[in-house]
């Protein structure tokens, strides 16, 4: 057995049966995938204000029934990661669960929500880029923006394609620093306000159920890709236990931290001449409001951090997604193939990092502002996590009755998470949103048809179905006989 604290010395280390670097992760650097990947650090910056511009004093609440459901996903989710791994993740899991045509469509989607998301981030690694050269005087402009996207990008690229191991322990490292510094503020607001509770909140004063439910949807797309850590599961040690604990701990730790943090802000805003759905720069007002205007420089370095850490996190969930879909057949053999030296998927990490970063230079290039391309391409992004969480729902009990292990309650957890899925998933369609919202849907839609037209056409020309069950099976059937053999933290 590989040993959790020990690494393996480069000259020792072994590939996967994928040609990814086999157990080189531990349980913390995994974790650090997760939790980059949710960018913690951002929503108070982004999202919160956005809750609160619909939920109000609930805005709180709105996050803790997101916790609860992105829990409840990950619930389903650890019935696969609990008994087999793969860089697939979802994909791949979803394709064991209802079959290779339902796993092509979620992969197919799950890809436009990593690459997607990667784009959303890039902007707003630009956007705090220039509030950061601002400080030394130097103007933004769509040119500006557009080098920063490239800079951004570029370096995370160079970081993934070098080391599995530097991504992850970069990822949380400065993750952490940037969410401590929020956190610090937050704990300041609190102090100078006093050690009391706000009545108002709790009391959700002026606050309607559809206020709630509106503010849900907005809520939980701060939580999307908590999942990323599954993609690492040729990498990770013990990934029968690492990667189901990953899952967990980082939907309950961050959805803590933005309970703590819209609560923190709700507050702080209380008597200010801007309300916080109203403030162009929320965490660095809170700042200057009670004293500690010097944090406004610290919050931006933050952002830019956590920002740079999502845009890693999404290019190397991403990847993996394409390498097992073209390891499989769904794409060219050599999106499929590793680095000799560094055992990473650098083809699939090029598409990854290229598509992510066009996007974003094309809608700068055509004067669309950062924040703009970041709900624009965020939005669509979510339709792809919605879909491939209400499957995951779905293949977990048809999984367990195919492995005979289904009990009553997985069934209860399959449509308990199906049902409130359909709040977000629903409401992000239903009313249809102002323009240019009402268009994203039939974007996601048409992307969807692409897919399924893709998976046709690669289907007619060889028989890609019964090749991605055999090389899924004979995945399950090797961690199935390391669980036989009484090592359930599979190595």
């Amino acid at each position: 057995m590989v040993s959790e604290s020990l690494p393996l010395p480069q000259t020792l280390q072994v590939k996967s049966t994928s040609g990814l670097r086999a157990h080189c992760l531990s349980s913390t650097e995994v974790l650090g995938q997760a939790i980059a990947n949710i960018a913690p650090s951002a929503t108070p910056a982004l999202v919160i204000p956005l809750v609160f511009a619909t939920a109000g004093n609930g805005t709180w609440l709105a996050y803790l029934f997101a916790m609860i459901v992105t829990v409840l996903v990950g619930a389903s989710l650890n019935q696969f990661t609990r008994r087999s791994a793969s860089p697939g993740s979802l994909y791949s899991f979803i394709a064991k669960g209802l079959g290779p045509s339902v796993g092509v469509v979620a992969g197919w989607t799950l890809v436009l929500g990593y690459l997607l998301t990667a784009s959303a981030v890039i902007c707003g690694f630009a956007n705090y880029g220039n509030v950061l050269l601002a400080y030394a005087g130097i103007p933004s402009s769509h040119v500006l923006s557009i080098a920063l996207a490239i800079i951004g990008t570029a370096t995370a690229w160079w970081v993934a394609v070098k080391d599995i191991k530097l991504s992850t322990k970069l990822m949380l490292g400065l993750e952490l620093f940037s969410l401590a510094i929020i956190v610090l503020l937050a704990i300041i607001v609190l102090v100078k306000h006093g050690v009391h509770i706000d009545v108002a909140q709790f009391k959700l004063q002026g606050v309607s159920p559809e206020q709630i439910r509106i503010g849900l949807v907005l809520a939980f797309f701060s939580f999307v890709g908590f999942e990323s850590s599954a993609a690492l599961g040729d990498e990770a040690k013990k990934p029968l236990r690492t990667i189901p604990r990953s899952v967990t701990i980082s939907a309950i730790f961050v959805g803590l931290i933005f309970v703590l943090l819209s609560y923190t802000e709700v507050q702080g805003f209380i008597g200010s001449a801007t309300t916080l759905d109203k403030a162009a720069a929320p965490l660095a007002d809170l700042a200057t409001s009670h004293g500690v205007g010097f944090f406004g420089p610290l919050i931006s370095i933050g952002a830019l951090i956590s920002f740079w850490a999502c845009i890693l996190a999404c290019v190397n969930a991403g990847a993996r997604i394409l390498f097992e879909m073209g390891r499989h057949g769904i794409f060219h053999a050599a999106v499929g193939n590793t680095h000799a030296k560094n055992d990473t998927p650098h083809i699939a990490l090029n598409f990854a990092a290229v598509i992510s970063v066009v996007i974003p230079i094309i809608l700068i290039a055509f004067k669309s502002g950062l924040f703009d391309i970041y709900g624009w391409v965020g939005t669509i992004a979510t339709f792809g996590f919605l879909l491939n969480y209400l499957l995951i729902a779905v293949a977990a009990p048809v999984y367990l009755r195919h492995e005979k292990e289904l009990r009553p309650q997985h069934v209860v957890l399959a449509i308990i998470t199906g049902l409130t899925l359909l709040i977000p998933l629903v409401g992000s369609v239903y009313p249809l949103p102002a323009m240019p919202y009402t268009l994203f849907p039939f974007i996601f839609v048409g992307w969807l048809v692409a897919g399924i037209v893709w998976f046709v056409i690669r289907q007619v020309g060889g028989n890609v179905s019964s090749g991605i069950t055999q090389q899924l099976d004979a995945v399950h059937a090797r961690y199935h006989d390391i669980r036989l053999q009484g090592d359930g933290e599979g190595i």
